[in-house]
């Protein structure tokens, strides 16, 4: 007895869509949320990063994740900045960034080992801790003390974000006694020139 055999019919499925990330950050005005939306929002972009969507703050071009964040209001920073998880993302994204965008014609020749002190942390002093070390032309960072620093920043993360995106200066922060600086404080007020984060 012959059994007849059901032909299977093969769709072509669509293409998957190529979403434009850094359309969709200019696209949002940070204005029409509150901090707690706006926390929401890249607390959904994290997750779809975790899921492997290609959906992520690391996709964003680094002109558009600054002027994401430059458009935030200190309110919206601050939620951010206090949320125990977003937090260290924000901080180990910006960290990634400036990696990408040392100037190695102005680093060529330093060495130079930073200890950063964020406030409001979850360690057991009350600080978040990273690291960055400029070698040889390369800026690497991490959250494990690898040397001895040239120099430690103590500084909110509020305070340090608004640095990054161009809307303070480290000098300013210096003279308004946000920042709290051991070792070589000249050095510290020129850190930002050694890097060309573009300016939102």
């Amino acid at each position: 007895m012959r059994i007849a055999r059901r032909r299977r019919k093969w769709h072509r499925l669509p293409p998957v869509a190529v979403v434009d990330l850094d359309g969709f950050a200019e696209a949002i005005d940070p204005a029409k949320l509150d901090p707690a939306q706006f926390v929401q929002l890249v607390e959904t972009l994290d997750m779809l990063g975790d899921a492997g969507t290609g959906i992520d703050l690391a996709g964003m071009r680094t002109e558009t994740f600054l002027r994401f964040l430059a458009r935030a209001t200190r309110a919206q920073l601050d939620a951010l900045t206090t949320h125990p998880h977003l937090r260290h993302v924000v901080f180990t994204e910006v960290f990634r960034r400036m990696s990408d965008h040392l100037a190695p014609d102005r680093a060529a020749g330093l060495r130079a080992v930073l200890h950063w002190r964020f406030t409001g942390g979850a360690g057991e002093d009350g600080y978040d801790r990273f690291e960055t070390v400029i070698a040889n032309g390369r800026c690497t960072s991490g959250d494990e003390p690898t040397d001895d620093p040239r120099v430690t920043i103590t500084i909110a993360p509020v305070d340090f974000l608004r640095a990054v995106i161009g809307a303070v200066s480290l000098p300013m922060l210096f003279l308004s006694s946000k920042v709290k600086v051991k070792g070589d404080i000249a050095f510290a007020a020129t850190l930002i020139d050694y890097f060309d984060l573009p300016r939102p």
